[in-house]
């Protein structure tokens, strides 16, 4: 493999940084298998392997992209608290997994916004609803955070209204404040959402997270954060600002990153995790976020078919692999990890979480981090 510039997988999973006060960026250990936490130069803790990720904070809990919810993330004692951004009209960067934010907010109850529902095209899809992109960072902190799907998670709903929109200015501070609080730094895994489409209209998401990072002391390659895209550009144009390791998210086989649609790049993501496509992230990404589909897929039945050769492919490259997302619920589960009929009631999910962990993945995103980080002990024996 090519020489690379910044930290691969051995090194994020690997031996403290040499020098006084760094640490390594992830804990050491083999695909599947980890020693949990282990002391490094510092006082930084290592995080073990395989890494559980609170997907939207802990989101099958309490409403998704809410300090609440990254909080309850982060006592349930998930490794890393997960955002997605998105900005505001006044150039601020938010937590929100899509700017529509139609669902995730009480907008539709504050009649003064009415005049701003409107339809956009994001990404070649026609949505209509409210956007942050059309709000100020002072008229989104009016308004209330809701349950994304309340008909699957009626218990989230009694939280409906009790936290606003953070900015990701305020889940950084947040994140310090546990920090002191805790002894050791509170990892953050930071999505940027549709860069392209938010460049095109003038409000570029990597420039102002860039500053922030670096404002924090969050920009080192070192440093108790990781970047992921749906968009390889984005972390590529990442790369060039910070040295926080990056990570290249994957949709489904025949799905193209929005970037590639935009810039006239025939190739699907069924490129992208061909050992030539996975040596060509490795030039600027340390890792790639798959769909759990495209590490084992799915039969028309609905229950896991073979398992494919992504996880070894990705760690002959020295990638990470952190696929996404496991979820409690039944509607979500491979079938034969179903329990009932009830589409919301919880499956057999260890044994789900079991099947996806033999692979050797290095870490899973899941809305329930309790219940992934027993099947992590599990699998580290």
């Amino acid at each position: 493999m090519a020489a690379r510039s910044t930290l691969g997988r051995r090194s994020l999973l690997g031996a403290a940084v040499a020098g006084t006060g760094a640490a390594a960026v992830l804990g050491t250990g083999t695909p599947g298998h980890a020693a949990g936490r282990r002391g490094a130069a510092g006082g930084h803790d290592r995080l073990p392997t395989p890494t559980v990720i609170a997907h939207r904070g802990a989101s099958g809990y309490r409403p998704e992209h809410t300090l609440g919810a990254y909080q309850l993330g982060l006592d349930l004692g998930a490794d890393i608290i997960e955002q997605d951004l998105v900005p505001t009209r006044d150039g601020h960067l938010v937590c929100r997994h899509e700017n529509d934010i139609s669902g995730t907010t009480d907008v539709a109850d504050h009649p003064e916004f009415a005049d701003r529902r409107t339809t956009r095209t994001v990404d070649g899809q026609q949505i209509t609803g409210w956007f942050t992109e059309d709000f100020t960072l002072a008229e989104l902190r009016t308004l209330r955070a809701t349950e994304r799907i309340p008909a699957q998670r009626p218990n989230n709903t009694l939280y409906d209204g009790r936290w606003t929109v953070p900015s990701f200015e305020e889940v950084l501070q947040w994140a310090d404040r546990q920090g002191r609080k805790r002894g050791r730094p509170v990892w953050l895994y930071v999505e940027t959402k549709h860069p392209t489409y938010f460049r095109e209209i003038g409000l570029g998401l990597e420039e102002p997270l860039a500053r922030l990072l670096r404002r924090y002391r969050r920009h080192g390659s070192n440093a108790p954060l990781i970047l992921q895209s749906f968009e390889p550009s984005s972390m590529q144009r990442m790369a060039r600002l910070v040295s926080t390791p990056r990570v290249v998210l994957l949709g489904s086989a025949t799905s193209r990153p929005w970037d590639f649609v935009a810039g006239g790049d025939p190739r699907t993501v069924a490129d992208l995790v061909t050992p030539e496509g996975l040596r060509e992230i490795a030039g600027y990404a340390q890792g790639i976020g798959p769909t759990l589909d495209l590490v084992i897929p799915r039969r028309p039945d609905g229950t896991l078919g073979t398992p494919t050769t992504l996880v070894a492919d990705a760690h002959e490259q020295d990638l990470l692999v952190h696929p996404y997302t496991l979820r409690n619920e039944n509607s979500f589960l491979p079938a034969e990890f179903r329990r009932g009929t009830d589409a919301n009631r919880y499956g057999d999910v260890f044994g789900a979480l079991g099947a996806y962990l033999a692979q050797g993945i290095d870490g899973i995103f899941a809305d329930h981090p309790d219940t992934a980080l027993l099947a992590a002990a599990d699998a580290r024996g």
